[in-house]
């Protein structure tokens, strides 16, 4: 016996049944019934419908503490070194390859060591991250707070 000559015993293999293909007992309707949600295409009402009641996971106390915060983009200051660049704002790091997500903002890091000095244009940086790159002689430059100066020198005065 060779490979090409092995079928599958007989009546262990069987044609599906291809409803909605004429008469023939699965005709018409499809074995769907007639009108209603389950007989649409695409119907169905998902796994977690409870018959029109409440779904449990909305039913049950919430508790505990959940901080949706802000999600950055991290950039460390090994990864400025390695670019090779003085002035580093969100354009140069999409092309750098080190910021990926478009819509999120960009946070500085001091994970490694800087040793010459650049510009670096991000949306928020740790305290550390700008020391090392101060001490190397540049500057991290953060966007203006829309605002907040203005309203605490009114209250001041």
């Amino acid at each position: 016996m060779k490979l090409h000559e092995l079928k599958p015993s007989e009546g262990s293999r069987k044609n599906r049944k291809r409803v909605g293909r004429g008469p023939g007992g699965t005709d018409k309707t499809a074995g769907r019934g007639h009108k209603g949600q389950k007989s649409r295409s695409g119907a169905g009402k998902g796994s977690f419908f409870e018959g029109g009641r409440s779904t449990l996971i909305s039913r049950l106390p919430k508790r505990g503490f959940n901080n949706v915060g802000t999600t950055y983009e991290i950039v460390k200051l090994s990864h400025l070194e390695a670019t090779g660049m003085d002035v580093l704002d969100r354009e140069a790091l999409e092309l750098t390859g080190l910021v990926r997500r478009k819509n999120w903002p960009v946070k500085l890091l001091s994970s490694g060591e800087l040793t010459r000095a650049v510009t670096v244009y991000v949306d928020a940086a740790s305290a550390a991250a700008i020391a090392a790159v101060e001490a190397a002689g540049g500057k991290v430059i953060l966007p203006e707070v829309k605002g907040s100066d203005n309203q605490n020198d009114e209250k001041a005065g």
